[in-house]
């Protein structure tokens, strides 16, 4: 039951009850609504788990429809794998930088947020690759990676002319020369129509920078939906690429906002409040199960058969149906009362071993992909000679690079204007990129997770002298950052995908239950922001939900 006075108690607040919005620390949401104490109320019309992107987006949908929303966040922060921090007097983002245009969908929802007029687009700089030996241009014109056109200047110059006659093949081959089946993966498809060349020097590199993952294990379908479909339908795969880019919106591929793409956090942080929701941080969630009518307990029809082409019912009690309209949810807190809810979404990765502990025990044993774990390492360097942008607005870095531990870099100054102008005249941003997994035995030394700052700062700025081609000192670094990520970037993998069509098969037989993030939508804001929608608009159902 939902209670009136959702205004009285609407705030951001950690599990002590302090106000906790855009950090750490103690200082107060700008709206001035008091902060919630964790025993305020135990019932709401719905709880979201996971306070990143993807559950703000859901929770900002239920708050707007009149439902009273609680957010629980285990971090210290809200916004998941977007945020901010502070180097050497300037604020910056700690996680994504942009977002992809495709779709509109963030734009969508930074214009309904007041967010449109600091919408911004990249430098039109285009970006590099490092290559053993060689650093070269990406296609400007491509996808992934992937050329339009082989033949192109900036491509032949990276993959030279015995690659671009080798990926030429590729307007003559048929349509049908390529990997089939659901398991086909993108590194495959693009080594029989392109060579080894694109996928090794382009694809490769693209793919690890984006998606933290290698093309070889990637279902092509799941990395790239639409690509054979256009392959088949335009006979090559580069006409693929150019069909797929004649559909996307004129302009750039990504955005970003000014001040950094924390502002959006910033921004769905307070519309929920303002709409009566509140928002925890600290709030570590061990456990939830679905009540009954009379506290049975709630599971799926089908919870206990793994095949998720089984044909499925809606979910039942020990003693009832689920369907009924008496279903509740429990949500268990460690070192507090649970809360209970008609409404629960799941944003968060570890929704699955949630779910297998008791509402869907035939998920136990699938997880999803962890994906790779990553470090930045930020530099605010006093480098005049960084001017010129040598490598554009940034460098993708091959694996067997000799002497370069990072994977990407990016020149943030040059990308983004705001940067630029924040650093003021000779300061440059440069942000670099440490995986930590699926590297090559022997490739490096030292795992950057176990490095202290002194340390990280040397790496990194011997990997931005030598992927920038400029010479950089110690007493050039004005200030330094490291923030570590883990299992932020799930990678799209044939295993992965099969535990996401689990979750949704037993998601949709348990009313009042739904599940959304970038584990289930696919990385990147373009992917979150509509999947969280609908998973918030699917327990909404016809019409607005009726107030106590």
């Amino acid at each position: 039951m939902e209670r009136d006075a959702t205004a009285a108690r609407a705030g951001v607040a950690d599990a002590d009850g302090r106000a906790t919005i855009g950090g750490d620390g103690a200082a107060p949401h700008p709206t001035g609504l008091r902060a919630v104490a964790a025993a305020d109320s135990a019932t709401w019309g719905a709880v979201v788990v996971g306070g990143g992107v993807a559950g703000l987006v859901a929770a900002r949908e239920l708050a707007r429809a009149g439902v009273a929303v609680l957010v629980l966040e285990r971090g210290p922060a809200p916004g998941g794998a977007v945020g901010a921090h502070e180097v050497a007097g300037l604020t910056l983002d700690t996680g994504a930088e942009s977002f992809a245009t495709r779709g509109g969908s963030v734009a969508e929802l930074a214009g309904e947020l007041g967010l449109a007029a600091r919408v911004v687009l990249p430098e039109p700089l285009g970006a590099w690759v490092q290559l053993p030996g060689l650093a070269g241009p990406l296609p400007r014109a491509g996808h992934l990676g992937i050329p339009a056109d082989p033949w192109a200047e900036d491509v032949r110059r990276t993959i030279g002319r015995a690659g671009a006659l080798r990926a030429s093949l590729d307007r003559v081959l048929p349509a049908w020369w390529a990997p089939r089946g659901d398991g086909a993966t993108l590194g495959a498809l693009v080594r029989v129509r392109f060579g080894r060349r694109v996928l090794d020097r382009l694809v490769r590199p693209v793919v690890a920078g984006v998606m933290a993952a290698d093309p070889d294990d990637l279902a092509a379908d799941a990395a790239s939906p639409g690509l054979r479909a256009a392959l088949a339908r335009e006979g090559s795969l580069g006409g693929a690429v150019r069909s797929l880019r004649a559909l996307a919106p004129a302009g750039s591929a990504v955005a970003s906002f000014d001040g950094g793409m924390h502002v959006l956090v910033d921004a769905l942080v307070a519309d929920v409040v303002a709409h009566g929701g509140v928002v925890r941080t600290r709030a570590d969630v061990t456990a939830v199960r679905g009540v009954g009518a009379g506290g049975t307990e709630v599971t799926g029809t089908n919870a206990l058969d793994p095949d998720p082409s089984a044909t499925r019912g809606r979910g039942v009690t020990s003693g009832g149906d689920a369907g009924s309209g008496g279903t509740a949810f429990e949500v268990a807190l460690r070192g507090e009362p649970p809360v209970t809810t008609e409404r629960l979404v799941l944003a968060t990765p570890a929704a699955p071993e949630l779910l297998a502990a008791g509402l869907a025990p035939g998920l136990a044993g699938h997880r999803p992909d962890p994906g790779a774990d990553v470090v930045l390492a930020t530099l605010v360097l006093d480098a005049p000679e960084l001017d010129a942008a040598p490598r554009g607005t940034g460098v993708l870095v091959t694996p067997d690079v000799p002497g370069v531990r990072a994977k990407a870099l990016t020149h943030a100054s040059a990308k983004w204007a705001w940067v630029a102008r924040a650093a003021g005249p000779g300061r440059h941003v440069v942000r670099l990129s440490y995986g930590v997994a699926d590297r090559p035995a022997g490739t490096v030394a030292d795992d950057p997770r176990d490095l202290d700052p002194a340390a990280l700062t040397t790496l990194a700025l011997r990997d931005a002298a030598t992927l920038l081609g400029v010479p950089l000192r110690p007493e050039q670094v004005l200030g330094t950052a490291r923030v570590a990520w883990s299992q932020s970037l799930p990678r799209p993998s044939a295993g992965h995908r099969d535990v996401v069509t689990r979750v949704r098969v037993a998601v949709e037989e348990l009313p009042g239950l739904a599940v959304c993030g970038a584990w289930v939508a696919g990385n990147g804001l373009a992917s979150v922001v509509p999947d969280a929608r609908r998973a918030a608009r699917s327990l909404l159902g016809n019409g607005l939900p009726e107030k106590a």
